[in-house]
């Protein structure tokens, strides 16, 4: 039985990997420069959940390897640890306590009492959430609601501002999270996160994929749009999408530009006359003063938009062919609403009030750009303002 051999690394290979995995490429194409299979890629990220460990460093106040050998030296020749001490400027105890831990007076070597010291400083420091069983419970509850770990810890903020032992790092939950040796946060509590489905933690400069664009007759460009929309200063103003699932089922979303919030609204198919009866319907529940325009990627469910546009009274704006991050905030919430409809699932089976709740679920999430506000809270405050 031949023994499968075991793949390594260098020091410096292993720095190239991560500088490479931070930057967005894939274990493949890593791989390949190292002409190994990806698979002997993933032992090396896994092991920290993706998250590049820190680089270890040496405390100033350590003894150093050259002072370890003025230790070692000072024995050999019979000078006394006090002695010792003097002439390195160290404390009595320090030079007693490093001399009793490697080896004692008779066995004592600098080269393998520095080795051993550096192997032994290993222990892994606890993190905050380690620390206090309040933030774990609030982090536990706040994952289960599937808020982000940037919105648990805005919100933490937000909520005690002048308490910081009540407050916690976004970078803290989701190294416990993907760094499973903590042992702080259960490995469940990832399936409640927007990329449930990956195990390691993705560089955020991972390229993304683009949707296949439709062409649209007449369509007013996006950079025809008035400054008040770019500036997002004035609400009423949308981005609109349609997010598909099994058996030819499909959602319309909609997000307002100044305030995040959200609306999902039923489509019987993608037909156009479907989508834009539907659009036109939901449209009318809101006051002509929060619903100006709406902005569209080119999918030919929206070819139609002169009608909707006559029936409402909404200006319709379409992005640039294979530039869905034009409508930036609508493709944002398209990701948060994968974590409620999952692609692949019938969206049929979805009523419209089933569709409202996951809607007001997250507009009661806290955003970052709204100094972690809800959408509820800034879109009710645009309400009043209409009365």
């Amino acid at each position: 039985m031949t023994r499968r051999s075991r793949t390594f690394f260098t020091n410096k290979q292993k720095s190239d990997i991560w500088d490479r995995w931070e930057r967005g490429e894939s274990m493949s194409s890593i791989g390949r420069l190292f002409e190994r299979n990806s698979s002997s890629i993933y032992p090396l990220l896994s092991r920290t959940g993706g998250i590049r460990p820190p680089e270890r460093t040496r405390s100033r106040l350590a003894l150093t390897l050259a002072e370890r050998e003025e230790i070692s030296r000072g024995l050999n020749i019979g000078l006394s640890l006090r002695a010792i001490a003097r002439s390195l400027r160290r404390a009595p105890s320090t030079i007693s306590r490093e001399v009793e831990r490697h080896g004692g007076l008779a066995f004592y070597r600098a080269a393998r009492a520095d080795k051993n010291a550096w192997e032994s400083a290993c222990r892994p420091k606890l993190c905050k959430l380690a620390h206090s069983a309040f933030l774990r419970q609030i982090v536990t509850h706040k994952l289960h609601k599937k808020w982000s770990p940037q919105q648990i810890a805005g919100w933490l903020k937000r909520t005690y501002p002048g308490d910081s032992s009540k407050h916690v790092s976004h970078e803290t939950i989701y190294r416990s999270l993907y760094v499973q040796a903590r042992g702080v946060l259960k490995k469940e509590l990832m399936a409640h996160l927007r990329a449930s489905r990956r195990t390691i933690r993705r560089s955020r400069h991972a390229s993304l994929k683009r949707d296949g664009l439709g062409q649209i007759t007449e369509a007013v460009s996006i950079r025809e749009r008035p400054a008040d929309v770019e500036d997002r200063a004035v609400p009423g103003h949308w981005e609109g999408d349609l997010i598909a699932g099994s058996k030819q089922s499909f959602i319309a979303t909609l997000v307002e530009r100044h305030s995040r919030y959200v609306m999902l609204v039923k489509t019987p198919g993608k037909e156009t006359a479907n989508v834009i009866a539907a659009l036109t319907k939901h449209a009318k529940k809101l006051p002509k003063e929060l619903y100006k325009s709406l902005t569209w990627d080119r999918g030919l469910e929206m070819s139609a938009h002169k009608k909707f546009t006559v029936a409402t009274d909404v200006d319709v704006y379409f992005c640039d062919s294979y530039s869905p991050w034009q409508r930036g905030f609508n493709e944002n919430t398209n990701r948060l609403i994968r974590q409620y409809l999952p692609k692949g699932i019938d969206l049929s089976v979805y009523s419209q009030a089933k569709l409202n709740g996951i809607a007001r679920a997250l507009n009661e999430r806290p955003r970052k750009t709204l100094n972690y506000e809800t959408p509820a809270e800034r879109f009710g405050q645009c309400v009043a303002t209409t009365r």
